[in-house]
């Protein structure tokens, strides 16, 4: 069983099992509101499902797109708790989780993934299908334009259906870890997907007040 975690698009936990499929799901769409609700999401999924941390297996974490601000109180989350259970950390890019729900549902062809970056901008990833284990088959990697760039911004753009998600299933984040894991594949690296600097930069120099 995995304890999953997504803050790219509001705040969504879940605790799924690869034979049982998803045993709690908890949901916030607010996306400013990501570290005040991210532990009581954890607590009752935990008491939905009736699982303790001591018998999950691993903790799966959606690495983005995604904004900065929100994106990276998930990521802590995810790794906190894998720390203190003692369990392994797995990563997923959370588009691919998007993608890997929709396939699930019996869709079949090209499909474009479109979230909200904030800053009149998109996150879009585009997928070719599914390949023999039904792991979604990501063509590049995701991209940032603004929305009405995204036509020359993604090759052979009309022949994708775009699925404009305004949320992240951790469900889905949960079970194509499973899937990954289940077939040997590849997990996303540590480097969370923010593609463009955080609002908030810390200064190169300092100016010096004068005594």
């Amino acid at each position: 069983m995995l304890l999953a975690i997504d803050t790219s698009a509001g705040t969504s936990v879940a605790v799924v099992d690869p034979d049982r499929g998803t045993l709690a799901l908890r949901h916030e769409s607010g996306t400013r509101s990501h570290a005040e609700v991210i532990g009581t999401l954890i607590a009752e999924s935990l008491t939905q499902s009736q699982v303790t941390a001591a018998t999950l297996s691993a903790v799966a974490v959606g690495m983005g797109p995604g904004p900065f601000t929100g994106l990276r109180v998930g990521i802590a989350a995810a790794q906190a708790f894998a720390l203190g259970a003692g369990k392994s950390l797995l990563r997923v890019v959370s588009h691919d989780a998007v993608a890997f729900g929709r396939y699930a549902e019996g869709f079949t062809g090209p499909l474009l993934v479109v979230t909200d970056a904030r800053r009149r901008e998109v996150y879009w990833s585009a997928y070719s299908g599914v390949d023999a284990t039904g792991i979604p088959q990501r063509v590049d990697d995701p991209g940032l334009s603004r929305p009405g760039d995204l036509a020359e911004a993604v090759t052979d753009y009309p022949r994708y259906e775009r699925l404009d998600a305004t949320e992240v299933s951790a469900a889905s984040v949960g079970l194509l870890a499973e899937a990954l894991h289940r077939h040997g594949r590849a997990f996303a690296g540590p480097a969370p997907l923010y593609l463009r600097s955080p609002d908030v930069t810390v200064p190169t120099s300092m100016k010096r007040v004068s005594q």
